[in-house]
């Protein structure tokens, strides 16, 4: 918890220091990004969209699957239609400006000096091994949603096939229990993800790669990762309710959109955009504490090396290294 509040304040440290570099050209950078994901989220109810369509497709593979036709699994279908269709609408967004904000953000705490006029060629430098491994990042991600279903899966067919499933407590247990899986798994991927977009931005590196040495570093740290991920994800989703009840609210209401409103919009978009860039020097500095903690980790290596003298039994000075000691 220490070193979480430490990494905390060291990255609102650093947004500060670049504050005019972050609220001006980062944010620039990321604000289309995040109008779509907020205009996005608006048009998602609408019957014209995606989300019906997706919605009933996965009703009938959960139907066909033998998931239980129960509210919680019926709230669960809508959230993941939801982010799908949220997704697929803001993809162009998000492998352009949204990457390339990150790339920005990257240069600028790497302690590149952060100006307009020298940013284009070493931004442009990150965004490929950044476009990797957000494609990669993306099959992650579907990974870890067919690995929770599947495991749903086989627990509602073993419990089907034990002659248990007319138990109406196992079976709203077993599916609280099948929620919380998915919700640990999908934030542990979400994790994996930003960390390994962090680690390609840093080392230059993408891909499959970048993806499998941020599961290596994330080792026995998840629960800091998460505490970490954890308030920037809430005031994302703060935002997001604060636009639909501010902005979308108000033009069904009246039908139209105000100037007033229109107004409100654009700066709650750009707050977004502030959070954004947030999320990204956090990851940064989580994977600067690993580096960090990797060389003094060394150094105390060399420096427990050491040498106990020991007389041989032909009376010369051994040596015995501390590290082997028990």
């Amino acid at each position: 918890m220490e070193v979480s509040c430490k990494i905390l304040r060291k990255s609102i440290h650093s947004f500060l220091q670049n504050y005019h570099y972050f609220t001006s050209t980062a944010a620039f950078l990321a604000f289309p990004f995040s109008a779509s994901i907020l205009l996005s989220q608006a048009l998602v109810p609408a019957p014209s969209s995606l989300l019906p369509q997706i919605y009933t497709r996965l009703r009938t593979l959960f139907d066909a699957a033998g998931f239980p036709s129960s509210q919680l699994f019926s709230i669960l279908n809508l959230k993941v239609s939801q982010t799908i269709t949220s997704s697929i609408l803001t993809l162009p967004f998000t492998l352009t400006f949204l990457l390339i904000a990150k790339a920005s953000i990257i240069k600028a705490i790497n302690h590149h000096k952060p100006t307009l006029s020298r940013s284009f060629s070493s931004i442009i430098s990150l965004y490929k091994p950044l476009l990797h491994t957000y494609i990669c990042n993306c099959f992650l991600i579907l990974t870890a949603n067919a690995t929770s279903f599947c495991l749903m899966f086989l627990a509602f067919s073993i419990t089907e096939g034990l002659g248990y499933s007319s138990h109406g407590c196992l079976i709203l247990f077993m599916s609280a229990s099948g929620a919380v899986l998915f919700s640990v798994i999908l934030a542990n991927a979400l994790v994996i993800c930003n960390m390994a977009l962090a680690l390609s931005g840093m080392e230059g590196h993408g891909g499959y790669l970048a993806i499998l040495k941020a599961c290596v570093l994330i080792r026995g740290r998840t629960s800091m990762a998460l505490f970490l991920a954890l308030p920037v994800n809430v005031a994302l989703a703060a935002i997001e309710a604060l636009f639909q009840f501010r902005v979308v609210r108000p033009y069904h209401v009246a039908g139209k959109a105000r100037p007033c409103v229109a107004l409100e919009g654009i700066f709650i978009a750009y707050l977004y955009s502030i959070f954004i860039i947030l999320d990204t020097i956090v990851s940064c500095m989580f994977y600067k504490s690993f580096k960090t903690g990797s060389r003094i980790g060394l150094e105390d290596r060399h420096l427990f090396r050491i040498e106990f003298q020991d007389e041989d039994k032909y009376g010369y000075m051994g040596t015995k290294n501390f590290e082997e000691l028990p």
